[in-house]
């Protein structure tokens, strides 16, 4: 554009991004979308077919425009300002309705909301809670993993939400407490029954009785036995290795239900196994060891209608999770 040129074009309200040539600055506007839903200029390009420096030039000339900076670039992707947020809230729509109807769709388009958390909250809770929404036409792609390295993902635009067993630290990531998970101190009824344990037995003379039964974890370091006898009994977890490790949750139940032992486990997956008569629970504290768990939404995630009926749908669900 010609200085003269540009010098003939009235200057724009504060906060509004003007408008030079509606197909250029619709592609600005797209890219902005993308970037903005994806939380990383890398993770929106391939999606807009564009090169990673096209995206950022793209980005650099659309702040230049509206004289407003919109992403703060961190370490690991960008984070949405303020002035970001507004001018998404504006456009998301409408430039999804025509995203609809150059596809001929009666509704906008949506890609596969990208869920991640615990595999086995995910089985036991996350999955059942979303079955309706899958049936609905929601497309979901659910990956298992521990928090640092979804948070990691999430950083770089791959994750949508993740559920996190602690809250993230950092800029960049909002999270919101989904639900608290209870603990239980659990063993087979034949070993319950062999160290004669009553529930209402004296945290030391449990503590005594359980030498004699072997201790299955998914971690060497004990990471929910050490907080169950930090916790409930006050006193450090019992000294040495677990007798048996495996590698999930879902695998020292299996354990502890054949006989192997003892463990501490998440009330969600074991109480049908208690309910059945399978697994004896071997305490009953009046004040439980809890963990939280989080919900983490990447930034721009508000503007896609099935991340926020996924989100949704798991707060409503979370409120029956004991």
């Amino acid at each position: 554009m010609s200085e003269a040129s540009s010098a003939a074009v009235p200057p724009e309200p504060p906060g509004v991004v003007p408008v030079r040539g509606p197909a250029a600055d619709l592609n600005l506007l797209r890219t902005f979308l993308s970037v903005y839903r994806a939380g990383s200029l890398t993770a929106a390009a391939p999606a807009l077919g564009l090169s990673q420096p096209t995206v950022t030039a793209q980005i650099r000339t659309l702040e230049e425009r509206s004289g407003r900076q919109l992403f703060t670039r961190l370490p690991r992707g960008v984070q949405p300002t303020a002035a970001a947020h507004e001018l998404a809230g504006r456009i998301a729509g409408p430039l999804d309705a025509l995203a609809a109807a150059d596809h001929g769709q009666d509704e906008p388009r949506t890609t596969p909301v990208r869920l991640a958390g615990p595999s086995e909250l995910l089985c036991t809770r996350v999955l059942p809670a979303l079955a309706g929404v899958v049936a609905d036409g929601v497309e979901l792609r659910v990956t298992q993993g521990m928090t640092d390295p979804l948070l990691e993902e999430m950083r770089a635009g791959r994750q949508d939400l993740v559920i996190t067993t602690r809250r993230p630290r950092g800029r960049g990531l909002v999270s919101v407490p989904l639900g608290d998970e209870e603990y239980v101190l659990v063993t087979s009824p034949d070993w319950a029954a062999r160290i004669a344990c009553r529930r209402d037995a004296e945290a030391a003379e449990l503590c005594v009785a359980l030498r004699e039964v072997p201790l299955v974890s998914y971690a060497e370091d004990l990471p929910i036995v050490r907080r169950y006898w930090r916790t409930v009994f006050g006193k450090p977890a019992p000294a040495g290795h677990a007798a048996l490790t495996v590698p999930n949750l879902h695998a020292v139940v299996a354990a502890v239900v054949a006989g192997a032992g003892y463990s501490v486990l998440p009330h969600s997956l074991c109480v049908e196994h208690l309910a059945a008569g399978r697994l004896a629970a071997l305490d009953e504290p009046e004040e439980p060891p809890l963990n939280t768990l989080f919900l983490v939404q990447r930034p721009g995630a508000d503007t896609d209608p099935a991340v926020i009926r996924v989100r949704d749908t798991l707060h409503r669900a979370a409120r029956t999770w004991r």
